[in-house]
């Protein structure tokens, strides 16, 4: 087990009867674990910087806690290939291990989120083509479950059309915000293609079966209204708004407990295949669990105390 910060454990070492446990004995110990963890994530973040990875396909920036990734393909509205694939999990497997990193915002860069797969790309591939969807679908997946999985929210800036496996990656997010511009669509059946990139796990999730088989099936195309609407995505801005609202809202969710807001996350992604006894026991092991951290205790003091938290994501 990781050693507990100095502060955790002077919190935990506090008498918890009698007048020895004060509530200054308890803020002091918090500060000093707030302390203890920032200098250990000032410490790697200077050494996440030393092995910064530049890609061709993808951008990839860090703005204080919060991540930034924008698919880079502009010209070709965003779309997916290989090697796109392949950097944007190796961006997800980055988030999921910096501990700095609290929140992430995905988007694109140009007029359009991502517009799926590159149809051009699949035909000069020929007799091999089931194996070079092997190969893309298997990194593209692998980026949604990373993102799913991690303790860090992801919110996804929808800049444009969402399409194909560009919808999958928005479906996926924790919340989606949209430009007003922007569109969703699913585009497989009008290729002669099937669901990939998780969208038939998550639309019907979202929108009930009924709608999402009339998504699917018929290639609807959705306006950002239609879709805040029918539960798609959380909200919609003005175009020249959308990376100032998610920024926003990124930093706000980067204060937050964010291991409490992993659990939260896996909890609800499980939910959707458990029976209610199973649930609610992963409930009582996470919640058990979260509690002996440093920032439940945190929340706790500053509950208590009326006050407003500072978290420190540990």
């Amino acid at each position: 087990m990781d050693k507990l910060p100095d502060g955790l454990n002077q919190v935990r070492s506090l008498d918890l009867k009698g007048d020895e446990r004060t509530a200054e004995k308890i803020e002091k110990a918090l500060a000093i674990g707030r302390q203890h963890a920032k200098e250990k994530k000032q410490i790697h973040r200077t050494e996440q910087r030393t092995v910064a990875k530049a890609y061709r396909y993808v951008v990839f920036e860090t703005e204080e806690d919060v991540a930034v990734i924008r698919l880079n393909r502009p010209d070709q509205g965003n779309t997916l290939v290989p090697e796109m694939g392949a950097e944007l999990l190796d961006a997800a497997n980055r988030c999921e291990v910096d501990t700095n990193v609290r929140a992430v915002v995905l988007t694109g860069n140009g007029r359009m989120f991502c517009a799926g797969a590159d149809i051009k790309a699949l035909t000069t591939h020929g007799e091999d083509v089931a194996d070079y969807i092997k190969g893309m679908t298997r990194d593209l997946h692998a980026t949604i479950s990373r993102f799913n999985r991690m303790d860090a929210p992801v919110i996804a800036a929808i800049n444009g059309t969402a399409a194909g496996g560009g919808f999958g990656l928005a479906l996926s997010a924790d919340i989606a915000i949209a430009a007003e511009s922007a569109k969703m669509t699913a585009a497989y059946a009008r290729t002669g293609l099937t669901l990939d990139g998780s969208c038939s796990y998550f639309l019907a999730r979202l929108v009930g079966l009924r709608r999402a088989k009339e998504m699917a099936l018929l290639n609807t195309v959705i306006s950002a209204k239609q879709a805040v609407e029918c539960g798609l995505i959380n909200r919609v801005v003005a175009d020249d708004q959308l990376l100032a609202t998610t920024l926003q809202m990124a930093h706000r969710l980067a204060e937050g407990p964010t291991r409490a807001l992993g659990e939260t996350k896996r909890l609800m992604l499980q939910a959707a295949t458990e029976n209610l006894e199973s649930q609610m026991e992963r409930e009582t092991l996470a919640i058990a669990r979260i509690a002996t951290g440093m920032d439940a205790h945190e929340g706790i003091a500053a509950f208590l105390a009326k006050r407003a938290p500072n978290f420190c994501g540990v």
